[in-house]
């Protein structure tokens, strides 16, 4: 199953490659859209809140070990296009045991710091009681979370997206069974809900953990700590370490977007919960794509393939800015239809509120399309840096002018959904600038692993 993108038809590997990880990735969201859809049907709108700000928050958790796991499938995918094993054993052994170290220490901090989180995110009395209880329940399946999303970026690094994807649809088809069982056969409330998904999560975790020890040879380094080299942990940060911090200001500026949304109330509150679950299902094609086009660019630059990484470039725009006009338009027109899937039709301030936000953000994922394009290139390229720098840009622009806004009485909340669609354009202009004036530094290959000798050599002797 594994795929070398370094050969054959340019579009033909990345769209076979892509689609798995697309339609893995949308199963991913089925954990909260399921969650949201029966509390919001079933338990009210208050338990709707609580879920979708907590939605928020594991989603900023969950950033900061994927950014770390998408950073090492980084250096897994340019050592697999070098063809170098060796490094290749070693990476996978040190990084291994770098993020979960590193996920060890934010499932405890997460514990810890719990109480704290009501008065950081401005959560309305009424609600906290709710999202306590989930959270107190959800939190146990950070380390699944790990596991998953490790072991898939090393999958998906050497070419092979269709594991992760059997075993998220697995999980999900589990969810959606115990999400129904707990809640509305047990009556276990939103307690019910975070107990289904984290059993899922730990059957998408383990499973894949599995699988990839017994049919690869690479990752049963980890059982031998002879793989294990401090010298590649330095290696390791490099790249995840940025990418972690790219991810973790994303969320993070969701995050602190989200605790002013909190400070309107309870209808704002459950307008942008139901809102963002239909949003993030509308553009998370584009951004899976651009995760599967950066794996394209970082194994042809690991074989120096300037020509591969160019015409993948112009494919992949191509690709991305003709899904983002299709979805735009669908989400535009049917935003009230998509709503009242998550909300009562009764409920129509909440739904109007939730169809204002869909209209102005939903108009412009041309924005977020080009933007998950630029991260992934960057990634690839050994630049996950500019990578932040961008992030910086639309997160520091969409949370200054939320809060700006928002404050001027005729705007008010519509001035939140405002910030979002302005920030990307604004980090959009900043990357194809910046490719523009680097192209040919970005494409020299003269910075590969510091121009390393002995990689080089044994790459060429090292052959899968």
């Amino acid at each position: 199953m594994n795929r070398d993108l370094t050969k054959g038809s340019v579009l033909k590997s990345m769209l076979l490659f892509s689609i798995p990880m697309i339609l893995g990735d949308l199963l991913q969201q089925c954990y909260n859209i399921v969650d949201t859809l029966i509390v919001g049907q079933f338990l009210g709108k208050n338990a709707l809140a609580s879920v979708g700000s907590s939605f928020t928050l594991m989603t900023f958790i969950t950033s900061i070990i994927l950014g770390l796991c998408m950073g090492s499938g980084a250096l897994f995918s340019i050592r697999y296009g070098q063809k170098d094993e060796k490094g290749l054993r070693e990476d996978v052994c040190a990084s291994f045991f770098f993020i979960a170290l590193i996920t060890f220490i934010l499932t405890v901090i997460s514990y810890i710091f719990l109480n704290q989180l009501s008065v950081f995110l401005h959560v309305p009395h009424e609600v906290w009681g709710d999202m306590k209880g989930y959270l107190i329940v959800i939190f146990i399946g950070i380390p699944a979370i790990f596991l998953y999303n490790y072991f898939a970026s090393y999958l998906r690094a050497i070419g092979n997206s269709m594991i992760p994807l059997i075993f998220l649809a697995i999980s999900a088809i589990f969810n959606i069974g115990l999400d129904l069982f707990f809640v509305i056969v047990l009556k276990l409330g939103v307690e019910g809900a975070a107990i289904a998904t984290v059993i899922s999560q730990y059957l998408s975790g383990i499973g894949i953990s599995i699988y990839s020890l017994i049919k690869n040879i690479q990752v049963r380094a980890i059982m031998k700590l002879q793989y294990f080299h401090l010298k590649r942990v330095h290696k390791v940060i490099s790249f995840s370490v940025l990418t972690c911090i790219q991810q973790s200001v994303m969320n993070l500026g969701i995050l602190m977007v989200q605790g002013l949304v909190n400070s309107f109330g309870t209808v704002v509150m459950a307008a942008f919960a139901a809102a963002v679950k239909i949003d993030a299902f509308a553009y998370m094609p584009v951004q899976d794509f651009g995760n599967a086009f950066s794996t394209f660019i970082a194994q042809n630059y690991g074989a120096k393939e300037k020509m591969r990484i160019q015409s993948g470039l112009k494919s992949a725009v191509c690709l991305s800015m003709g899904f983002c006009i299709i979805i735009s338009t669908i989400v535009c027109i049917f935003a009230k239809d998509l709503m009242t899937i998550f909300i009562d039709a009764k409920e129509t301030e909440i739904i109007m509120e939730g169809v204002k936000y869909l209209k102005i953000e939903g108009a412009f994922y041309c924005g977020i399309g080009c933007l998950f394009l630029l991260y992934g290139l960057y990634r690839a390229l050994g630049k996950p840096g500019m990578s932040v720098v961008l992030t910086i840009f639309s997160l520091g622009t969409r949370v200054v002018l939320a809060y700006v806004l928002s404050a001027i009485p005729t705007i008010g909340v519509t001035g939140i959904w405002w910030s979002v669609p302005i920030g990307w354009a604004l980090a959009d202009l900043i990357g194809l600038i910046y490719y523009r004036c680097k192209k040919k530094e970005l494409l020299s290959f003269r910075g590969l692993f510091m121009n390393n000798k002995c990689v080089l050599l044994n790459a060429k002797k090292n052959e899968f």
